[in-house]
């Protein structure tokens, strides 16, 4: 019985240990008490990702989290998915074309087209905050980390950098330990879509990658955020937490009670 009872205890510790992430960071502060607009403050007319919609959350004094793929030509572009045909009409990925195809790519029917992170970035030009995703394929995940950092070089203004996938948090950590470096996640056992091995399903539901990838905060949805790892994240190791996507006023007021900096679409806070 003994050993049972030191088993599981040594399985506590382990499991709290893995959750420690880095605290302490001096540009922490500097993302709180913000109001962050999902992939731009976009609206029907003004597509989510766009120029448009960018200008249209700075203009209005909000921050924005948007999405970041490396193109074939070593481009960035500002696009959530890989696939172009959601958002755009067309056939194939993202990843497969170069900055002068980006600008017959029109975004949801409009004159809007897929934008460079050059051009983002001279939209925010240090006014507000920003949330950059890093979405690899299989197979860039350093060349995008290398080529983002290497792109906000300079830059002076409030940002930070996340991703899904701890690759990218793991490459920031030993490669630029100055950026701001978040863990996005959700809880996986709940989303049957997904096609994540069980195994991995569970380690990054409930941040078990954490000790190795060290983030600096921890992204999560805020639809399924209530899991025990984050209370723990929080309240034991003193992590800073983000939630995505609020989509009602009412759980705009709710995130910021439980101590979220939320990420908002489809109405004005």
């Amino acid at each position: 019985m003994k050993y049972l009872i030191w088993t599981a205890l040594l399985l506590v510790i382990g499991y709290l240990l893995a959750l420690r992430g880095r605290t302490g960071h001096p540009g922490l502060k500097k993302l709180r008490g913000w109001n962050y607009a999902h992939r731009g403050l976009h609206s029907p007319g003004v597509p989510e990702n766009s120029l448009a919609a960018f200008r249209a959350a700075v203009d209005k004094g909000y921050g924005a989290e948007f999405d970041l793929h490396l193109l074939r030509d070593g481009t960035l572009a500002v696009i959530h998915d890989s696939k172009l045909l959601r958002t755009t009409g067309l056939e194939g990925k993202v990843e497969d074309l170069t900055a002068e195809d980006l600008k017959h790519c029109f975004l949801e029917g409009t004159d809007q087209t897929i934008p460079t992170f050059d051009q983002v970035l001279e939209v925010f030009s240090g006014r507000t905050p920003m949330i950059i995703e890093l979405k690899p394929d299989a197979n860039n995940c350093a060349a995008l980390c290398e080529a983002a950092c290497k792109a906000m070089e300079g830059y002076e203004g409030v940002w930070c950098m996340e991703s899904f996938d701890p690759r990218c948090v793991l490459w920031l950590k030993k490669n630029r330990p100055d950026i701001i470096r978040g863990q996005l996640s959700e809880n996986y056992l709940k989303k049957p879509q997904s096609k994540l091995p069980l195994i991995l399903k569970f380690i990054l539901a409930f941040h078990l990658e954490n000790f190795l990838c060290s983030p600096d905060f921890i992204a999560y949805d805020f639809y399924t955020r209530n899991v025990l790892s984050n209370r723990l994240c929080r309240r034991l190791w003193g992590l800073e937490i983000v939630t995505w996507t609020v989509r009602t006023p009412e759980d705009h007021k709710i995130a910021l009670k439980e101590g979220w900096i939320p990420i908002f679409e489809n109405y004005i806070p």
